[in-house]
């Protein structure tokens, strides 16, 4: 990462509009959760309370990078599994997030419980999830032509307990849930780099999904969808969605992204009952579009269970 030392301004800008941070006069919120434009194939992601709800053991990886054209590109990596207990009241699960961007890592490694209650329209889920977010920085490489306090400390490194929350209702023709996947919140002081606990509500990230299954004929469907995502300290953003599923094989879609302003290609491809492949491509039409190539993800899910067949497909 020994380029031109402008680029470190850019690293940071970046990483805080891919994590949807605010900077403040003192302080900036430390922890955020990055979303997944495939998040209609891992929906634990974005919501506890999705475990065990495909009714099999689910296992699913993700994979995605923006692509800036020098060292320290943002890139993020997943893996979740969770699978429903007996009768399917309990749920379990647990998932892996790694992002990476300039000097910065984060590792986040969360376990989730959700309970199920069936009813005769549909089922209800309550989840929680519970786990630590590891942050450490980098700034050995970074070149300045001033000392600088904060980039002499070489390597440093935070560990951040959390929990979240979340509610979720499906059906076969529609599914809608809201959840706050940090309960707990952090700060960093911008001149020293040093994280502290502080509880303050307005920082809660709220994430609102909700979408339909059309059905137009036996080849053609059509699957609707939107995220909302809001807090007391950011504009409320929308991911607008719409999906084109023929032959319950393959799906074509697209999004649009307000805040960011970016549009999203998607196809994926039902290989099997049990097996899905997706790829989506993220193009941002913001004040940042010279800087940005492009955003590839790529999303693999497994549901292993008798249960999952090509006479009973899952759509939610």
């Amino acid at each position: 990462m020994k380029r031109i030392n402008g680029l470190i301004l850019l690293f940071f800008l970046l990483a805080f509009v891919s994590t949807d941070a605010q900077e403040y006069e003192e302080y900036a919120v430390a922890i955020q959760y990055p979303i997944y434009s495939q998040y209609l194939i891992e929906g634990l992601f974005i919501n506890p309370a999705y475990a065990g709800t495909r009714e099999a053991l689910s296992m699913s990886f993700s994979g995605r990078k923006r692509m800036l054209g020098f060292d320290g590109e943002y890139t993020l990596g997943s893996f979740a599994i969770h699978a429903p207990l007996k009768k399917d009241r309990i749920a379990l699960g647990f998932s892996v997030n790694q992002l990476s961007y300039g000097v910065t890592k984060q590792t986040s490694l969360y376990s989730y419980y959700a309970f199920h209650i069936k009813t005769l329209k549909g089922r209800w889920s309550l989840g929680l999830k519970a786990g630590t977010d590891l942050v450490s920085h980098d700034y050995s490489e970074i070149i300045t032509h001033d000392p600088d306090v904060v980039f002499e400390t070489g390597q440093e490194s935070h560990v951040m307990p959390n929990v979240g929350a979340g509610v979720y209702y499906s059906n076969d023709r529609l599914f809608a849930g809201v959840a706050v996947p940090a309960l707990l919140t952090y700060k960093v002081d911008t001149t020293t780099m040093d994280y502290r606990f502080e509880p303050d509500y307005k920082y809660y990230d709220i994430l609102a999904s909700a979408g339909a299954l059309l059905t137009i004929s036996e080849m053609l469907k059509l699957k609707p969808s939107v995220m909302l995502k809001y807090s007391m300290t950011n504009s409320l953003r929308a991911d607008m969605n719409l999906n084109f599923i023929i032959a319950d094989v393959l799906w074509l879609g697209g999004s649009w992204r307000t805040g960011e302003n970016a549009v999203v290609g998607i196809i994926d491809v039902q290989i099997t009952p049990q097996l899905k492949l997706g790829y989506s491509y993220d193009y941002s039409l913001g004040m940042l579009s010279d800087f940005i190539g492009g955003t590839h993800e790529v999303a693999l899910r497994f549901d292993l269970n008798r249960r999952v067949d090509a006479s009973t497909p899952r759509y939610f």
